[in-house]
C-alpha cells in the first residue's frame, strides 16, 4: 500500500477538522463553490470526482473477462454477494439504525437523506482497493481482475435501477433525472475515457501504463482529500452540535462489511474454491466504491445532506475496517483448507 492508501483514515481525519474549521470560519467562498452548478451537479466536486475515478477505472482490464468461466463459483459468490445481498442489507440495517434505533439523537430532517447515502454506499461494487486487498491475502491475481471488469460492467447498467429501487421502497423520493445523469457522468463516461486512455498507453508498452497509473495514485487520493474538505466544510454546523452523528453512522456500515465479507467467504468455502479466489471474493463482496457513492451523493442530494455525510464516513473507515477483514482472511487460511468433519 502506498503512504496515502495505509494512512488514509488519518487523511480523512484532518480532512474533517480542517473542513470544519474552515467552514465555520470563512463560510464565504464554500458557499460560492456550493453554487456552482450545471444541472444539479456542481462544477468543482464534478471535476475532482473525474480525478478521482478515471486512475482507479485505468487500472481495469475488461479483456479479463474470459477469465470469469475458470472461476464461476467464486465469480458466482461475488456477484450474490454484491448485487443481492449487499445493497438490501445495507437498507435493512438503515432503517434498525437510523430510523429507530439511532432516530431520536439524529437530526429529524436528515433520518431519509442518511438512509439513502447508505445504500448509495452499498449499491457500488470496490474497483481499485480491492487490488490493494487482495494483495494482501495473496489472492489469485486474474480472479481479482475478472471479478472488478465483471462488476463495473454490470454497474453500468445496474446501478441506477437498483438505487431507484431502494430508495423507493425507503420510501425516499428518486430524482430520475439526476440519477440518470450521475450513472453518464460517475459510470458510464470515466469508463469510456479511462479504457481509450489504457488502450493508448499500452500502445505504447506496458511500461507507459504502470508508469502513469504510478503518476496519477497521489491525484486521485488528492482530489478525494479536497471534495472531503468541501463536504465537512459544509457539514461543519451539523458536525460540530451532534459529533456523535459519525460514529452512529458508522455503525450500521461497520456490521454490513463484516457480515457480508463473512457471508462471501464461508460461501466460497462451501462452494470448494481455493484460499486464493475466497480472500478476494469476501474483500469485494465488503468494501465499496465510496468515491462514485460521495459523487452520486452530492449530485442527488447537495452537499449539505445527510446523504454526502454517510458516504463520507464510509471512507472514514474503509481502511481500517477492511485491513481487520485481511486480518481475518490471512489467519483463518488453516480453517478455510481444513477438510470438513466427517
Amino acid at each position: 500500500m502506498s503512504i496515502f492508501e495505509r494512512y488514509l483514515t488519518l487523511w480523512v481525519f484532518l480532512c474533517i477538522i480542517i473542513g470544519v474549521v474552515l467552514g465555520q470560519t470563512i463560510p464565504a467562498p464554500f458557499q460560492w463553490l456550493g453554487k456552482l452548478e450545471i444541472a444539479r451537479v456542481n462544477i468543482p466536486v464534478g471535476l475532482l470526482i473525474w480525478v478521482m475515478i478515471i486512475p482507479m477505472l485505468l487500472r481495469i482490464d475488461f479483456g479479463a473477462l474470459h477469465e470469469v468461466r475458470k472461476h464461476w463459483r467464486g465469480i458466482g459468490v461475488t456477484l450474490f454477494v454484491n448485487w443481492a445481498v449487499k445493497p438490501f442489507s445495507m437498507a435493512l440495517l438503515g432503517w434498525i439504525f437510523i430510523r429507530h434505533l439511532f432516530a431520536s439523537h439524529l437530526p429529524a430532517e436528515q433520518l431519509d437523506s442518511y438512509i439513502a447515502g447508505l445504500i448509495l454506499l452499498a449499491a457500488a461494487p470496490c474497483t481499485a482497493m480491492v487490488f490493494v486487498w487482495s494483495r494482501l491475502v495473496n489472492g489469485e491475481p486474474m480472479f481479482t481482475l475478472s471479478q472488478v471488469a465483471l462488476n463495473d460492467a454490470i454497474m453500468v447498467f445496474a446501478f441506477a435501477p437498483l438505487v431507484a429501487l431502494l430508495l423507493g421502497l425507503s420510501a425516499i423520493v428518486v430524482p430520475w433525472d439526476t440519477l440518470l445523469t450521475s450513472v453518464l457522468l460517475y459510470i458510464v463516461l470515466p469508463v469510456i475515457v479511462a479504457q481509450l486512455w489504457r488502450k493508448w498507453l499500452l500502445a505504447r508498452g506496458e511500461a507507459a501504463l504502470q508508469h502513469t497509473l504510478a503518476a496519477l495514485g497521489p491525484l486521485s487520493i488528492s482530489a478525494l482529500l479536497l471534495t472531503l474538505i468541501l463536504l465537512f466544510a459544509f457539514q461543519g454546523k451539523a458536525i460540530v452540535e451532534q459529533p456523535l452523528i459519525i460514529a452512529m453512522l458508522a455503525v450500521p456500515i461497520t456490521i454490513q462489511v463484516y457480515f457480508n465479507s463473512a457471508l462471501a467467504y464461508w460461501l466460497n468455502k462451501r462452494a470448494g474454491e481455493a484460499h486464493c479466489v475466497a480472500g478476494p471474493s469476501a474483500l469485494i463482496g465488503a468494501s465499496n466504491f465510496f468515491e462514485l457513492a460521495v459523487a452520486a451523493a452530492i449530485s442527488l442530494f447537495g452537499f449539505e445532506s445527510g446523504a454526502a455525510l454517510a458516504t463520507v464516513v464510509g471512507v472514514l473507515i474503509e481502511v481500517p475496517v477492511m485491513l481487520s477483514v485481511v486480518y481475518i482472511v490471512r489467519r483463518s487460511r488453516d480453517w478455510y483448507q481444513a477438510a470438513p468433519a466427517r
